[in-house]
């Protein structure tokens, strides 16, 4: 079963060609979405080995995954890998998702050192898997983590309509409604950059998207 990394990526052509490179020491392919970078970002990824798309103007990091996704599913590769471009995610823990989804249909990573990440942000993430857990009985404390990995074959089932950082709340969401089997691994996570991630306002949204979401039911 062939293996796929999808990679959403804005700007980041100081760190893109080194996340490619290390990826493809685990994957079978890398799919970029340029999500409309006005950098090199596209040139970068594409010398790096990677396959890239392109959003002519950014679209956000959910639509820009699910762009990715889309394409992976249509090659034909059985796994897909959601990994970070700005090389907060250690490619060499690939495996360890790969071999945790032999027994899930999703895998979601959970990150062990968070002393970069603002009280607030800590707070909000913590009181999203809240809500997750009691609307929909998913328990990933690290709800907001974009290191993941599924296989294929339940892409329909988890394929969100979220463009924003939502995504990651509505996969699991989704996954809750659809009683996939899912799993957690710890992460190591390295903060190169100033911290980047959901803000206060995005996780209100989250919120109020996890409420409507579990109404329309």
């Amino acid at each position: 079963m062939k293996t796929c990394a999808v990679i959403a990526a804005k700007d980041e052509e100081a760190h893109v060609g080194k996340v490619v490179k290390e990826t493809l020491n685990y994957v079978d392919a890398v799919i970029v979405v340029d999500d409309g970078s006005r950098d090199s970002t596209k040139k970068v990824a594409e010398a790096s080995g990677a396959s890239v798309l392109h959003h002519v103007v950014n679209l956000g990091k959910g639509a820009a995954i699910k762009t990715g996704c889309d394409e992976a599913v249509k090659r034909g590769f059985g796994r897909i890998v959601l990994i970070d471009a700005d090389g907060q995610h250690e490619p060499k823990e690939i495996p360890k998702f790969l071999k945790a989804l032999d027994e899930a249909d999703l895998v979601c990573g959970i990150r062990t050192r968070r002393e970069s990440m603002p009280l607030v942000l800590k707070f909000g993430n913590w009181f999203i898997f809240q809500v997750s857990r009691m609307l929909y009985g998913v328990r990933v404390t690290d709800t907001q983590c974009g290191y993941r990995a599924f296989n294929a074959s339940v892409w329909d089932k988890i394929r969100w309509d979220s463009s924003g950082y939502s995504m990651e709340s509505e996969m699991l969401a989704r996954a809750g409604r659809q009683s996939l089997k899912y799993s957690t691994i710890a992460i190591s996570t390295i903060y190169s950059d100033k911290y980047k991630g959901t803000t206060v306002l995005d996780g209100i949204k989250i919120v109020v998207s996890l409420l409507w979401w579990r109404l329309r039911q």
